[in-house]
Formats: structure tokens, sequence, C-alpha cells
């Protein structure tokens, strides 16, 4: 029986590194600044964010191996400038690096949208200047990290942090999705301290979770009763903040 497990678990990977990619939205002027954009959805994530509006990502499997990927790109030089690289969570893909140093090459500006778990393929693709732009996820602060993401990895997000406000050829941002259940002002202010604290010269995207019954979500919440006091949260930030 382990054998078999064993076995299964092997044949699930497997097809999941040929077939990364869940979905492409063919277009945006929305998700990378500056840049008209397609964007590339990996199935899989390492958390499970009960506000998540992308559960069949999260929780699905690939049905686009990367040389598909990379043939509609190659359909689209000179059309876009961008390529997103969302999910789920894109540095779960093993193949990360490697396919980034290809869209590079097809002449396109890349961007990662990150949880930050994986500070170790962050680097890389740091080091490798195979990044032009990210968007980090500040989930919850340490306290609540596990409550809001289901993992106990504060750590990595952290040296994921670090590492992006320790350099400075690579702009990023950072947001925050804000459910009334989960996080309150307190905990906000929390985030927009610890980003002072590290350094970060930017601003701090705050977006409200949707909770409806037209909209699946990854777990059971709740409608949003209570909208964040933005106002004080803005009289007390100590970084700027971008209410979306």
């Amino acid at each position: 029986m382990t054998a078999l497990a064993d076995r299964a678990g092997t044949e699930r990977r497997r097809a999941r590194v040929a077939a990364p990619f869940h979905a492409i939205t063919p277009f945006t002027l929305l998700d990378f600044p500056g840049r008209s954009a397609c964007i590339l959805w990996v199935a899989g994530c390492n958390m499970r964010c009960g506000y998540c509006h992308n559960p069949e990502i999260v929780l699905g499997k690939g049905t686009l191996t990367g040389e598909d990927a990379l043939a509609f790109l190659r359909r689209r030089q000179r059309l876009l400038e961008g390529v997103v690289l969302s999910g789920g969570e894109a540095t779960t893909w093993p193949e990360l690096v490697t396919f980034a140093a290809q869209v590079k090459a097809l002449g396109f500006a890349v961007k990662l949208d990150t949880n930050g778990l994986r500070p170790d393929v962050v680097a890389r693709l740091l080091d490798h200047r195979q990044i032009d732009y990210v968007a980090l996820d500040y989930k919850a602060p340490s306290a609540s990290f596990e409550k809001v993401t289901g993992t106990r990895a504060f750590v990595r997000f952290a040296r994921t942090l670090d590492l992006l406000c320790g350099q400075d050829q690579v702009p990023f941002e950072v947001r925050t999705t804000v459910h009334d259940a989960l996080l309150n002002e307190d905990e906000v202010l929390a985030i927009a301290n610890d980003l002072a604290r590290r350094g970060y010269r930017g601003t701090l995207a705050v977006q409200q979770a949707v909770a409806d019954p037209d909209r699946p979500l990854l777990a059971p919440l709740p409608p949003v009763r209570r909208k964040l006091d933005t106002a004080w949260l803005a009289s007390r930030s100590p970084i700027g903040l971008d209410i979306r």
C-alpha cells in the first residue's frame, strides 16, 4: 500500500511539472504596472488562505505545459510587453527559474506574484536578472500568520521580504488582503510597522477580501461585516497606505 501511494505521489508530481499552468489570461492592463501583459496561472499553492478566490487553481492540476505557454508567448511578441507569473503560487513550480529565462529571452518583462514562502527561488530569479517587478503578499503578522495562511512559515516569508528590501534593482510592492474574520486594524498596523522596521520604502496596498455566495472561496468564510477604519490606519501608519 505504501509503495502504491509513493508511486501515485510521484506520478502527481511528474504531471504537475509537465503541465504546470492552470490557465492563461491573454491580456491585462491592470496587473503589471506600466505594461500590457498576460497572466500565466501556475496550479498549486503552499498556503491555504480561506479568502482565496482561486480555489480551482490552488487545489487543481495544470492543463497547459511550459511549451504551450511559450507557444502562446511567441504569438504575442511585439503585441504584449510583459508576462505575470501568478497562481496559486508560481514559486512552487520546480522549473520556474528556467521558464522565466525563456520568457525573458523572448523579449518580455517578467512580473512575479508571490506569497514569499520560497526565498531561495526569489533569490535565484533576482541573481539571474530574470524578473523585473515583484508583488509580495504580506498575509498577516507573525502572531496571526498560521490562522490566515494555514502554515507556520512566517520566517521563510520574512527572508523573502528582507531579500527584496535589501536590493534596489527590481521594484516591488507589498499588498495585504483583509477579511474582518481574520485581520483587524491593529494587525494591519503591525504589518505596516514591520515593513518600516525592515526598510521598506514603498506603500502598503490594502485590499478588502470579497466573500459572497456567488464567489467561491477556499474556506467557508462569512460575508465581510465591517470594513477597515482606513482613516484610523492612515493616521498611525509609518508608511503610506494604498487602500483598494
